[in-house]
Protein backbone atom coordinates (compact mmCIF):
# COMPACT_ATOMS: atom_id res chain seq x y z
CA UNK A 1 0.00 0.00 0.00
CA UNK A 2 3.02 2.52 0.10
CA UNK A 3 3.85 3.82 -2.46
CA UNK A 4 7.48 2.64 -4.86
CA UNK A 5 9.62 5.68 -3.16
CA UNK A 6 7.92 4.44 0.09
CA UNK A 7 8.75 0.98 -0.13
CA UNK A 8 12.74 2.32 -0.65
CA UNK A 9 12.27 4.13 2.63
CA UNK A 10 10.98 1.40 4.76
CA UNK A 11 13.69 1.06 7.90
CA UNK A 12 14.24 -2.36 8.58
CA UNK A 13 11.74 -2.48 12.02
CA UNK A 14 9.16 -1.29 9.58
CA UNK A 15 9.73 -3.78 6.81
CA UNK A 16 9.83 -6.81 8.92
CA UNK A 17 6.30 -5.02 10.76
CA UNK A 18 5.27 -5.15 7.14
CA UNK A 19 6.57 -8.71 6.14
CA UNK A 20 4.76 -10.11 9.47
CA UNK A 21 0.99 -8.39 8.65
CA UNK A 22 1.92 -10.19 4.51
CA UNK A 23 1.98 -13.77 6.12
CA UNK A 24 -0.91 -12.96 8.67
CA UNK A 25 -2.95 -11.50 5.38
CA UNK A 26 -2.19 -14.92 3.48
CA UNK A 27 -3.20 -16.65 6.52
CA UNK A 28 -6.23 -14.69 7.36
CA UNK A 29 -7.60 -14.45 4.33
CA UNK A 30 -7.75 -18.57 4.03
CA UNK A 31 -9.74 -18.31 6.84
CA UNK A 32 -12.70 -16.89 6.70
CA UNK A 33 -16.03 -17.91 7.70
CA UNK A 34 -16.88 -20.20 5.06
CA UNK A 35 -13.59 -22.21 6.27
CA UNK A 36 -14.63 -22.20 9.39
CA UNK A 37 -18.37 -23.51 8.43
CA UNK A 38 -16.33 -26.40 5.69
CA UNK A 39 -14.21 -27.68 8.72
CA UNK A 40 -17.54 -28.00 10.81
CA UNK A 41 -19.66 -29.58 8.32
CA UNK A 42 -16.90 -31.85 7.18
CA UNK A 43 -15.56 -32.96 11.09
CA UNK A 44 -19.48 -33.91 11.83
CA UNK A 45 -19.27 -36.11 8.34
CA UNK A 46 -16.26 -37.48 9.15
CA UNK A 47 -15.17 -37.53 12.35
CA UNK A 48 -11.34 -38.00 13.18
CA UNK A 49 -10.47 -39.12 9.39
CA UNK A 50 -10.47 -35.48 8.15
CA UNK A 51 -7.75 -34.86 9.78
CA UNK A 52 -6.43 -36.39 6.75
CA UNK A 53 -7.69 -34.17 4.36
CA UNK A 54 -6.86 -31.49 6.81
CA UNK A 55 -3.24 -32.84 5.64
CA UNK A 56 -3.13 -33.24 2.44
CA UNK A 57 -5.11 -29.13 2.18
CA UNK A 58 -1.56 -28.31 4.33
CA UNK A 59 0.34 -30.04 1.85
CA UNK A 60 -0.67 -28.85 -1.14
CA UNK A 61 -0.78 -25.44 0.30
CA UNK A 62 2.88 -25.88 0.93
CA UNK A 63 3.94 -26.64 -2.52
CA UNK A 64 1.40 -23.84 -4.13
CA UNK A 65 2.17 -20.98 -1.86
CA UNK A 66 6.04 -21.51 -1.25
CA UNK A 67 6.43 -21.17 -5.16
CA UNK A 68 3.73 -18.28 -5.67
CA UNK A 69 5.78 -16.01 -2.67
CA UNK A 70 9.19 -16.73 -4.33
CA UNK A 71 8.01 -16.32 -8.11
CA UNK A 72 6.34 -13.04 -7.04
CA UNK A 73 9.21 -11.68 -4.90
CA UNK A 74 12.04 -12.36 -6.99
CA UNK A 75 10.47 -11.11 -10.18
CA UNK A 76 8.99 -8.32 -8.08
CA UNK A 77 5.98 -8.18 -10.03
CA UNK A 78 2.30 -8.95 -9.16
CA UNK A 79 0.55 -11.94 -10.62
CA UNK A 80 -1.05 -10.17 -13.43
CA UNK A 81 1.57 -8.40 -14.34
CA UNK A 82 3.50 -11.95 -14.81
CA UNK A 83 0.58 -13.01 -16.72
CA UNK A 84 0.67 -9.93 -19.31
CA UNK A 85 3.96 -10.36 -20.10
CA UNK A 86 4.09 -14.00 -20.68
CA UNK A 87 0.69 -13.75 -23.06
CA UNK A 88 -0.44 -10.29 -23.04
CA UNK A 89 -4.31 -10.11 -21.98
CA UNK A 90 -3.56 -13.15 -19.74
CA UNK A 91 -2.97 -11.21 -16.64
CA UNK A 92 -5.73 -9.15 -17.21
CA UNK A 93 -8.13 -12.40 -17.57
CA UNK A 94 -6.65 -13.65 -14.65
CA UNK A 95 -7.52 -9.67 -12.88
CA UNK A 96 -11.20 -9.82 -13.77
CA UNK A 97 -11.74 -13.27 -12.55
CA UNK A 98 -10.19 -12.40 -9.36
CA UNK A 99 -12.30 -8.92 -8.82
CA UNK A 100 -15.43 -11.02 -9.92
CA UNK A 101 -15.00 -13.59 -7.48
CA UNK A 102 -13.65 -10.81 -4.61
CA UNK A 103 -16.53 -9.04 -5.17
CA UNK A 104 -19.14 -11.99 -4.44
CA UNK A 105 -17.26 -13.68 -1.41
CA UNK A 106 -16.99 -10.23 0.27
CA UNK A 107 -20.51 -9.94 0.91
CA UNK A 108 -20.27 -12.80 2.16
CA UNK A 109 -17.41 -12.16 4.50
CA UNK A 110 -18.92 -8.86 5.03
CA UNK A 111 -22.37 -11.54 6.16
CA UNK A 112 -19.90 -13.39 8.59
CA UNK A 113 -18.80 -10.31 10.37
CA UNK A 114 -22.78 -9.72 10.77
CA UNK A 115 -23.29 -13.16 12.13
CA UNK A 116 -20.34 -12.94 14.37
CA UNK A 117 -21.18 -9.57 16.28
CA UNK A 118 -24.56 -11.41 16.46
CA UNK A 119 -23.09 -13.89 18.13
CA UNK A 120 -20.55 -12.09 20.35
CA UNK A 121 -22.90 -9.11 21.62
CA UNK A 122 -26.46 -10.55 20.08
CA UNK A 123 -26.58 -6.88 17.75
CA UNK A 124 -28.34 -7.66 14.77
CA UNK A 125 -26.45 -9.12 12.11
CA UNK A 126 -27.28 -6.17 9.22
CA UNK A 127 -26.24 -3.84 12.03
CA UNK A 128 -22.57 -5.49 12.83
CA UNK A 129 -22.08 -6.15 8.76
CA UNK A 130 -22.79 -2.30 8.27
CA UNK A 131 -20.48 -1.19 10.90
CA UNK A 132 -17.80 -4.02 10.38
CA UNK A 133 -17.43 -2.23 6.74
CA UNK A 134 -17.86 0.92 8.15
CA UNK A 135 -13.89 -0.23 10.60
CA UNK A 136 -12.61 -1.74 7.17
CA UNK A 137 -12.97 1.16 5.37
CA UNK A 138 -11.54 3.17 8.16
CA UNK A 139 -8.30 1.33 7.55
CA UNK A 140 -8.53 2.13 4.35
CA UNK A 141 -8.67 5.97 4.68
CA UNK A 142 -6.06 5.81 7.60
CA UNK A 143 -2.66 8.14 6.91
CA UNK A 144 -1.04 5.35 7.48
CA UNK A 145 -3.36 2.60 5.79
CA UNK A 146 -0.38 0.26 5.49
CA UNK A 147 0.59 0.00 9.17
CA UNK A 148 -2.81 -0.16 10.31
CA UNK A 149 -3.34 -3.34 7.54
CA UNK A 150 -0.88 -5.53 9.12
CA UNK A 151 -1.12 -4.35 12.71
CA UNK A 152 -4.85 -5.02 12.60
CA UNK A 153 -4.06 -8.75 10.57
CA UNK A 154 -1.59 -9.64 12.94
CA UNK A 155 -3.60 -8.82 16.28
CA UNK A 156 -6.88 -10.20 15.26
CA UNK A 157 -5.04 -13.67 13.86
CA UNK A 158 -3.20 -13.86 16.97
CA UNK A 159 -6.23 -13.65 18.66
CA UNK A 160 -8.07 -16.28 16.49
CA UNK A 161 -5.63 -18.96 17.35
CA UNK A 162 -5.22 -17.93 21.54
CA UNK A 163 -9.12 -17.93 21.74
CA UNK A 164 -9.67 -21.44 19.37
CA UNK A 165 -7.02 -22.94 21.19
CA UNK A 166 -8.86 -22.12 24.47
CA UNK A 167 -11.81 -23.69 23.36
CA UNK A 168 -9.84 -26.69 21.86
CA UNK A 169 -8.53 -27.70 25.46
CA UNK A 170 -11.68 -27.16 26.94
CA UNK A 171 -13.36 -29.58 24.53
CA UNK A 172 -10.70 -32.32 24.73
CA UNK A 173 -10.41 -33.93 21.50
CA UNK A 174 -9.09 -37.46 21.57
CA UNK A 175 -5.39 -36.71 19.79
CA UNK A 176 -4.35 -40.07 19.73
CA UNK A 177 -7.34 -40.86 17.27
CA UNK A 178 -6.91 -37.83 15.12
CA UNK A 179 -2.64 -38.52 15.09
CA UNK A 180 -3.60 -41.76 13.61
CA UNK A 181 -6.56 -40.78 10.94
CA UNK A 182 -3.82 -37.88 9.72
CA UNK A 183 -1.62 -40.94 8.59
CA UNK A 184 -4.05 -43.50 8.73
CA UNK A 185 -7.54 -42.39 7.72
CA UNK A 186 -10.73 -44.42 8.26
CA UNK A 187 -11.96 -42.97 5.49
CA UNK A 188 -11.28 -40.75 2.74
CA UNK A 189 -13.73 -38.78 0.75
CA UNK A 190 -12.02 -37.06 -2.01
CA UNK A 191 -14.53 -34.36 -2.75
CA UNK A 192 -14.26 -32.88 0.58
CA UNK A 193 -10.26 -32.72 0.10
CA UNK A 194 -10.67 -31.13 -3.02
CA UNK A 195 -13.56 -28.21 -1.41
CA UNK A 196 -10.70 -27.90 1.33
CA UNK A 197 -8.11 -26.96 -0.90
CA UNK A 198 -10.52 -25.02 -3.46
CA UNK A 199 -11.56 -22.63 -0.56
CA UNK A 200 -8.93 -22.24 1.62
CA UNK A 201 -6.05 -21.59 -1.62
CA UNK A 202 -8.23 -20.86 -4.70
CA UNK A 203 -8.97 -17.18 -5.72
CA UNK A 204 -7.66 -13.89 -4.19
CA UNK A 205 -6.19 -16.00 -1.51
CA UNK A 206 -3.54 -17.41 -3.66
CA UNK A 207 -1.72 -13.72 -3.96
CA UNK A 208 -2.97 -12.04 -0.52
CA UNK A 209 0.44 -12.60 1.25
CA UNK A 210 2.20 -11.96 -2.17
CA UNK A 211 1.35 -9.24 -3.56
CA UNK A 212 1.48 -7.45 0.10
CA UNK A 213 4.99 -8.42 0.32
CA UNK A 214 6.00 -6.80 -2.82
CA UNK A 215 4.81 -3.95 -1.01
CA UNK A 216 7.68 -4.47 2.14
CA UNK A 217 10.58 -3.53 -0.46
CA UNK A 218 11.48 -7.52 0.27
CA UNK A 219 12.37 -8.81 -3.69
CA UNK A 220 14.83 -9.32 -6.16
CA UNK A 221 17.04 -12.61 -5.58
CA UNK A 222 19.65 -11.13 -2.90
CA UNK A 223 16.26 -11.67 -0.61
CA UNK A 224 15.10 -14.97 -1.85
CA UNK A 225 15.87 -16.62 2.16
CA UNK A 226 13.83 -13.86 3.48
CA UNK A 227 11.53 -14.34 1.16
CA UNK A 228 11.19 -18.33 1.26
CA UNK A 229 11.05 -18.20 5.60
CA UNK A 230 8.32 -15.97 5.13
CA UNK A 231 6.23 -17.57 2.85
CA UNK A 232 6.80 -21.13 5.35
CA UNK A 233 5.68 -18.98 8.20
CA UNK A 234 2.76 -17.40 7.31
CA UNK A 235 1.68 -21.15 5.77
CA UNK A 236 2.59 -22.15 9.86
CA UNK A 237 0.16 -19.54 11.02
CA UNK A 238 -2.64 -20.85 8.21
CA UNK A 239 -2.12 -24.55 9.41
CA UNK A 240 -1.94 -24.02 13.57
CA UNK A 241 -5.37 -22.29 13.03
CA UNK A 242 -7.40 -25.13 10.67
CA UNK A 243 -5.49 -27.98 13.11
CA UNK A 244 -6.61 -26.13 16.22
CA UNK A 245 -10.04 -25.47 14.60
CA UNK A 246 -10.33 -29.43 14.29
CA UNK A 247 -9.44 -30.24 16.87
CA UNK A 248 -12.08 -27.98 18.82
CA UNK A 249 -15.00 -29.44 16.98
CA UNK A 250 -14.03 -33.21 17.24
CA UNK A 251 -13.77 -32.80 20.81
CA UNK A 252 -17.61 -31.93 20.89
CA UNK A 253 -18.92 -34.54 17.85
CA UNK A 254 -16.53 -37.05 20.19
CA UNK A 255 -17.67 -36.70 23.30
CA UNK A 256 -21.32 -37.29 21.70
CA UNK A 257 -23.02 -34.32 21.22
CA UNK A 258 -25.08 -34.14 18.05
CA UNK A 259 -24.95 -30.92 16.29
CA UNK A 260 -27.91 -29.47 14.92
CA UNK A 261 -29.21 -25.79 13.34
CA UNK A 262 -28.23 -23.42 11.34
CA UNK A 263 -25.01 -22.71 12.57
CA UNK A 264 -22.85 -26.01 13.45
CA UNK A 265 -20.07 -24.10 14.24
CA UNK A 266 -22.00 -22.12 17.06
CA UNK A 267 -23.76 -24.99 18.18
CA UNK A 268 -19.88 -27.09 18.39
CA UNK A 269 -18.45 -24.19 20.47
CA UNK A 270 -21.64 -23.66 22.73
CA UNK A 271 -21.71 -27.38 23.61
CA UNK A 272 -17.79 -27.17 24.46
CA UNK A 273 -17.71 -23.80 26.61
CA UNK A 274 -21.67 -22.90 27.38
CA UNK A 275 -22.24 -19.51 27.03
CA UNK A 276 -18.65 -18.41 26.92
CA UNK A 277 -18.18 -20.27 24.24
CA UNK A 278 -21.06 -18.78 21.85
CA UNK A 279 -19.19 -15.45 22.45
CA UNK A 280 -15.53 -16.72 21.44
CA UNK A 281 -17.29 -18.04 18.32
CA UNK A 282 -18.65 -14.95 18.23
CA UNK A 283 -14.88 -13.61 18.48
CA UNK A 284 -13.72 -16.07 16.33
CA UNK A 285 -16.47 -15.72 13.47
CA UNK A 286 -15.81 -11.84 13.19
CA UNK A 287 -12.45 -11.66 13.35
CA UNK A 288 -12.21 -14.50 10.78
CA UNK A 289 -14.04 -12.27 8.70
CA UNK A 290 -13.41 -8.50 9.03
CA UNK A 291 -9.26 -9.90 8.15
CA UNK A 292 -11.14 -12.00 5.08
CA UNK A 293 -12.80 -8.30 3.96
CA UNK A 294 -9.73 -6.56 4.48
CA UNK A 295 -7.61 -9.80 2.59
CA UNK A 296 -10.13 -9.48 -0.40
CA UNK A 297 -10.43 -5.89 -0.90
CA UNK A 298 -6.64 -5.24 -0.83
CA UNK A 299 -6.19 -8.27 -3.41
CA UNK A 300 -9.04 -7.97 -5.25
CA UNK A 301 -7.94 -3.98 -6.14
CA UNK A 302 -4.51 -5.22 -6.48
CA UNK A 303 -4.95 -6.88 -9.51
CA UNK A 304 -6.64 -3.77 -11.43
CA UNK A 305 -4.24 -1.31 -10.25
CA UNK A 306 -0.74 -1.46 -11.40
CA UNK A 307 2.34 -0.87 -9.51
CA UNK A 308 2.73 2.81 -10.22
CA UNK A 309 -0.31 3.59 -8.83
CA UNK A 310 -1.03 6.04 -6.09
CA UNK A 311 -1.76 4.70 -2.05
CA UNK A 312 -4.35 7.17 -1.98
CA UNK A 313 -5.40 6.16 -5.80
CA UNK A 314 -5.67 2.67 -4.32
CA UNK A 315 -6.61 3.13 -1.23
CA UNK A 316 -9.58 4.86 -2.54
CA UNK A 317 -10.23 2.10 -5.06
CA UNK A 318 -10.74 -0.28 -1.91
CA UNK A 319 -12.90 1.75 0.29
CA UNK A 320 -15.23 1.92 -3.04
CA UNK A 321 -14.70 -1.84 -3.29
CA UNK A 322 -15.80 -2.54 0.39
CA UNK A 323 -18.61 0.16 0.36
CA UNK A 324 -20.22 -1.44 -2.86
CA UNK A 325 -20.07 -4.78 -1.15
CA UNK A 326 -21.48 -3.84 1.82
CA UNK A 327 -24.43 -2.18 -0.15
CA UNK A 328 -24.71 -5.11 -1.43
CA UNK A 329 -24.90 -7.25 0.97
CA UNK A 330 -27.43 -4.73 3.16
CA UNK A 331 -29.94 -4.47 0.11
CA UNK A 332 -29.83 -8.90 -0.21
CA UNK A 333 -29.05 -10.15 3.26
CA UNK A 334 -26.03 -12.17 2.14
CA UNK A 335 -24.19 -13.40 -0.60
CA UNK A 336 -26.75 -15.30 -3.13
CA UNK A 337 -26.30 -18.95 -3.36
CA UNK A 338 -25.73 -19.08 -7.49
CA UNK A 339 -23.53 -16.11 -7.16
CA UNK A 340 -20.95 -17.89 -4.72
CA UNK A 341 -21.51 -21.10 -6.72
CA UNK A 342 -20.29 -19.07 -10.16
CA UNK A 343 -17.48 -17.08 -7.83
CA UNK A 344 -16.60 -20.81 -6.54
CA UNK A 345 -15.91 -21.73 -10.17
CA UNK A 346 -14.02 -18.76 -10.94
CA UNK A 347 -11.75 -19.94 -7.71
CA UNK A 348 -11.56 -23.14 -9.56
CA UNK A 349 -10.38 -21.61 -12.88
CA UNK A 350 -7.88 -19.29 -11.24
CA UNK A 351 -5.77 -21.03 -9.36
CA UNK A 352 -4.67 -23.36 -12.37
CA UNK A 353 -4.66 -20.36 -14.70
CA UNK A 354 -2.57 -17.82 -12.50
CA UNK A 355 -1.02 -20.86 -10.82
CA UNK A 356 0.58 -22.44 -14.53
CA UNK A 357 1.60 -19.03 -15.55
CA UNK A 358 3.99 -18.38 -12.89
CA UNK A 359 5.15 -21.57 -13.13
CA UNK A 360 6.02 -21.36 -16.66
CA UNK A 361 7.78 -17.89 -15.30
CA UNK A 362 9.87 -19.68 -13.24
CA UNK A 363 11.00 -22.22 -15.87
CA UNK A 364 11.27 -20.62 -19.36
CA UNK A 365 11.44 -16.48 -18.11
CA UNK A 366 14.42 -16.34 -16.76
CA UNK A 367 14.79 -12.63 -17.65
CA UNK A 368 11.32 -11.91 -15.42
CA UNK A 369 13.32 -13.65 -12.79
CA UNK A 370 15.89 -11.35 -13.00
CA UNK A 371 18.50 -13.89 -13.75
CA UNK A 372 17.62 -16.66 -10.64
CA UNK A 373 17.93 -20.09 -11.35
CA UNK A 374 15.15 -21.75 -10.13
CA UNK A 375 15.52 -25.02 -7.40
CA UNK A 376 13.96 -27.69 -10.08
CA UNK A 377 12.80 -29.72 -6.65
CA UNK A 378 10.62 -26.51 -6.01
CA UNK A 379 8.84 -26.45 -9.40
CA UNK A 380 8.87 -30.22 -9.40
CA UNK A 381 6.50 -30.10 -6.39
CA UNK A 382 4.67 -27.12 -7.75
CA UNK A 383 3.72 -29.22 -11.28
CA UNK A 384 2.05 -31.86 -9.33
CA UNK A 385 0.43 -29.14 -7.05
CA UNK A 386 -0.73 -27.78 -10.41
CA UNK A 387 -1.64 -31.11 -11.67
CA UNK A 388 -4.37 -31.01 -9.01
CA UNK A 389 -5.81 -27.92 -9.04
CA UNK A 390 -6.42 -28.81 -13.19
CA UNK A 391 -8.90 -31.44 -11.59
CA UNK A 392 -9.98 -28.69 -9.12
CA UNK A 393 -10.43 -25.91 -12.43
CA UNK A 394 -12.66 -29.47 -14.68
CA UNK A 395 -15.07 -29.90 -11.43
CA UNK A 396 -15.37 -26.16 -11.58
CA UNK A 397 -16.22 -25.72 -14.93
CA UNK A 398 -18.60 -29.08 -14.47
CA UNK A 399 -20.42 -27.13 -11.59
CA UNK A 400 -20.81 -24.04 -13.82
CA UNK A 401 -22.08 -26.52 -16.30
CA UNK A 402 -24.62 -27.65 -13.93
CA UNK A 403 -25.52 -24.24 -12.72
CA UNK A 404 -26.83 -22.54 -16.54
CA UNK A 405 -28.50 -26.19 -16.81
Amino acid sequence: MESTTAKAALKPAARRSALLGAMFLMATSAIGPGFITQTTAFTVQLGAAFAFAILVSILVDIAIQTNVWRIIGVSGLRAQELGNKVLPGVGWFLAGLVFLGGIVFNIGNIGGTGLGTNAMLGADAKIGGAVSAVVAILIFISKRAGVALDRIVVILGALMILMTLYVAIVSAPPLGEALKNTIMPEKVDFLVITTLIGGTIGGYITYAGAHRMLDTGVTGVENVKQIAQSSIAGILVTCVMRILLFLAILGVVAGGVTLTGSNLAASAFQAAAGDIGMRVFGVILWAASITSVIGAAYTSVSFVTKSTTTERTRNLITVGFIAFCAVAYLLIGQAPQQLLIFAGAFNGLILPVGFGVLLWVAWRRRDLMQGYVYPKSLLIIGVVAWLLTLFLGYSSVISLGKLWA
